[in-house]
């Protein structure tokens, strides 16, 4: 081989003297390549005898190619090279062998040559929403924002020099433009794929339908860009055809399995949102699409499947807009033996952009946890075997007649029911333990009162366990050509669910074994509505989770250190003057502190014109008994003073229902209407919301965040209390636990900066655009009197602020909306 082909003469020169330094004996040397493969760089990592070298593994890790001489000046690799070369080649190393003065070679494996990066010019990119630039040319209300550009040209060094960013830009600083520019621009020019993820639909939908189209016309240049669903979303053809030849199983399905098949046959996309009904859980989840059901190539409906359609799209797209949850399902299945070079649910990438990343931790904490309660169990178990009047049915009766272990389905009917009475004593033991109370966290101070619990729960898993072990018989008994039957795949689909359930219970019993989690019970309650169809006569029914305690080393080792470029950005990261809480929380302050860029990129909207703040001083203290009558009253003065147009946002539902009951008999002639969440739909709401100026919307959790008002239809935010989280969540109870046994304060390192971003989402709420003008009301007095107070004051934009009585407010609220 011709060595000069392979090494730069100053690396020859390099090795040899290497070499000679160790008397001639073999010598492990490290090597960088250049983008045509040529070695220029070489260092030597150990020296060994005449006849064998350690390998330097660490060194290894960080190089391009492993080098080694043989002194014999016979290159024929031994066993043991081979051996390394193989596991070198993993990793897209080379693997050479020269002799003692570097004049011949021989290539083992051949190194992968390295990618030829393109860096994005930022001030180029920052030109096109600049005065003069593309956007100002082809948008009506072009206005330059200094602080857009700003941001933009930092995200553009975050890929250009493989950074984890932290970024907080306000309201109206048109985040969406300044790392959609550079994403676009990067994925172009380096040909790479870039994810996005966001927190909710409409962002999702906003991105793909209006800011991805528009990103196209400034630049005048087209990505392929895919908005990419859990396949759970997406019908499966075949699954479908499946569930309608087996109706007599799904009777009571029967005409809503009509209505999909009709709209499945001329739907574009498949995808369950494109429904014009919503379907119920339990028809859905029989003609959905799912992983271990899938038959693959092997499918009827293969070449139409639409998750086929979509994934063969996000294979050739370079932008690939997901939700949080579908980003981490993608990041779990990596971690469990995927890797980071192949596709996995979603393609390979190395470039993340979270939108709304204030909420990366709760999404993750969601995605990571895992529940079951009876209605899963049985929704599992009933499928596969029920009995009704003496006649069986379900897959595995189905399953059995293919079986050479058919006998063995008669022992089916005695498992289920010791099943059904298992769940009934665990209910009755969960019932015992919770009391009055609501949920219940299995620690030490807990564990005995735990015991007849887990000791039903062991009896119910010894019986799921006998269940699966028969379905897994009859399975087994079935021939490889009858396997392709549509019951043999729904049996494997609910045999793992019911697995997991075995595993999930088994992780209760043995807690104390597993401190990175928080095991919880849940009472919780069943509608009328929902006793009847459920059948259950108990209006309570229990569930049981298992939460991780912290995702900070999870999203640490399975996101920052795999990704090249990570962008976090959000109107609200910050806590006080710092990101420290979110860094901490999510994992990235285990990253290396030069790889991280922190910025504040402040709103441009008018705050100090258009916003009054406004905190009632004669209101008593929030823990007094006196609070929900003072806010009822306060409520209905508010309500009339800024003439509707008003959020009102608890902490409490059942404030919430208290408040909303007084306030509409009080304002019986009020001419707008007073609706609170849970009258209907969240979606219907926030439109007639939105549609009748002078409504008022009492509402809790979900409309604290991630819902936009602009205009007229919303003039007030009032906040009843600070959001701090109730005492008695079990997972926030023991992340605080674990804050104070490492010697620290629970309340300002978690109570504290948790409330202070969630209340940053409740009063961004109001200003939605540069013209909007309103006012934030806090009933809690706590925020001026309190010492930690002074950390959500200082959170916010600079504004009017009035710390006044009642009585003085109104008057001031009027004045300032109507003036």
């Amino acid at each position: 081989m011709d060595v000069s082909k392979y090494l730069s003469n100053e690396v020859r020169k390099n090795l040899k003297e290497g070499i000679e330094d160790a008397g001639g004996n073999e010598v492990f040397f490290t090597g960088d390549i250049d983008e045509k493969g040529l070695v220029v760089r070489a260092k030597i990592g150990s020296r060994g005898t005449e006849n064998t070298v350690p390998v330097n593994f660490f060194d290894a890790c960080e190089s391009s190619v492993l080098i080694h001489n043989h002194p014999s000046g016979n290159l024929k690799p031994s066993d043991a090279d081979l051996a390394v070369a193989s596991k070198s080649s993993q990793k897209g190393q080379g693997f050479y062998i020269i002799n003692d003065d570097a004049s011949d070679i021989y290539v083992v494996v051949e190194p992968v040559l390295p990618r030829k990066i393109t860096k994005v010019d930022a001030e180029k990119a920052g030109e096109y929403i600049s005065d003069g630039g593309r956007l100002s040319k082809i948008s009506e209300n072009f206005e330059e924002r200094p602080v857009q550009i700003e941001l933009l040209e930092n995200i553009v060094k975050t890929f250009n020099e493989n950074k984890i960013a932290v970024f907080e830009a306000g309201t109206g600083v048109g985040k969406s433009f300044s790392y959609l520019i550079p994403s676009v621009l990067w994925a172009l020019e380096n040909n790479e794929r870039v994810v996005v993820s966001t927190g909710t639909i409409s962002l999702q939908q906003q991105l793909c339908e209006k800011d991805i189209p528009f990103v196209e016309k400034i630049l005048e240049k087209k990505i392929k860009y895919v908005l990419m669903k859990g396949r759970q979303n997406y019908i499966c053809r075949r699954r479908l055809v499946d569930a309608a030849s087996i109706l007599d199983l799904f009777e009571e399905d029967t005409q809503e399995l009509k209505k999909i098949a009709e709209w499945a046959e001329n739907s574009a996309t498949g995808s369950k949102s494109d429904l014009s009904f919503m379907p119920s859980e339990n028809v859905w989840t029989k003609v959905n699409s799912e992983s271990d059901a899938c038959m693959g190539m092997r499918c009827p409906f293969h070449k139409d499947c639409f998750v086929m359609k979509v994934r063969k799209e996000a294979a050739g797209a370079n932008l690939i807009v997901v939700n949080h949850h579908l980003l981490f399902a993608d990041i779990q299945s990596r971690i469990n033996g995927s890797g980071y070079d192949d596709a996995a649910v979603l393609p390979p990438y190395r470039h993340i952009v979270f939108d709304e990343a204030h909420g990366i931790e709760s999404a993750a904490t969601s995605f990571f946890s895992e529940s079951v309660n009876k209605f899963k169990i049985y929704k599992l178990v009933n499928p596969m075997y029920r009995k009704r009047k003496n006649n069986a049915s379900g897959y595995l009766c189905t399953i059995a007649l293919l079986s050479s272990e058919e006998e063995k389905a008669d022992n089916a009917h005695e498992i289920t029911v010791a099943i059904k009475n298992s769940l009934l004593n665990v209910e009755l033991a969960a019932k015992d333990l919770l009391g009055d109370e609501y949920t219940m966290r299995l620690f030490e101070g807990t564990a005995r009162n735990f015991g007849p619990l887990l000791v039903s729960l062991n009896e119910l898993i010894k019986n799921i366990s006998l269940f699966n072990d028969l379905v897994m018989q009859i399975m087994e008994g079935v021939n490889d050509d009858d396997k392709d039957v549509p019951a043999f795949f729904e049996a494997k689909i609910i045999l793992r669910r019911l697995q997991d359930v075995v595993c999930l219970l088994k992780d209760f019993i043995v807690w104390d074994e597993k401190r990175d989690c928080v095991f919880w019970v849940q009472k919780k309650h069943l509608s009328p509505a929902m006793i009847k169809e459920k059948d259950d006569e108990n209006s309570d029914y229990f569930t049981f989770t298992q939460t991780p305690l912290d995702i900070s080393k999870l999203m640490s080792s399975g996101v920052f250190e795999q990704m090249e470029s990570v962008i976090c950005t959000s109107a609200t990261l910050k806590t006080g003057r710092d990101f420290n809480y979110w860094m901490r929380r999510t994992g990235v302050n285990y990253s290396e502190w030069e790889r991280v860029l922190c910025g504040e990129y402040t709103s441009p909207f008018p705050y100090h014109k258009n916003m009054l703040f406004a905190v009632p001083s004669d209101a008593p203290l929030s823990g007094s008994m006196e609070f929900q009558q003072y806010i009822e009253t306060a409520l209905s003065a508010l309500i009339q003073a800024a003439e509707g147009r008003t959020l009102v946002l608890f902490t409490s539902y059942e404030s919430l229902k208290s408040a909303h009951k007084t306030v509409s008999l009080k304002l019986r002639g009020f001419t707008g209407r007073i609706m609170k969440q849970g009258d209907d739909d969240n979606g219907k709401l926030l439109d007639a919301f939105k549609k009748e100026k002078e409504s008022v919307l009492f509402a809790t959790d979900s409309f604290w965040q991630g819902i936009d008002i602009p205009g007229e239809s919303l003039s007030q935010v009032i906040i009843v209390k600070l959001p701090f989280t109730v005492p008695n969540d079990p997972v926030f109870v023991a992340r605080a636990e674990a804050i104070e046994k490492k010697g620290g304060s629970s309340f300002m390192e978690l109570s504290v900066p948790e409330a202070v971003i969630k209340y940053r989402q409740g009063i961004g709420r109001l200003i939605r655009r540069s013209d909007d003008k309103g006012v934030v009301v806090v009933l809690d007095r706590r925020i001026y009197e309190k010492r930690y107070g002074q950390i959500f004051i200082a959170s916010m934009p600079d504004c009017k602020k009035v710390y006044e009585p009642l009585s003085e407010i109104t008057k001031k609220i009027n004045a300032f909306i109507f003036e």
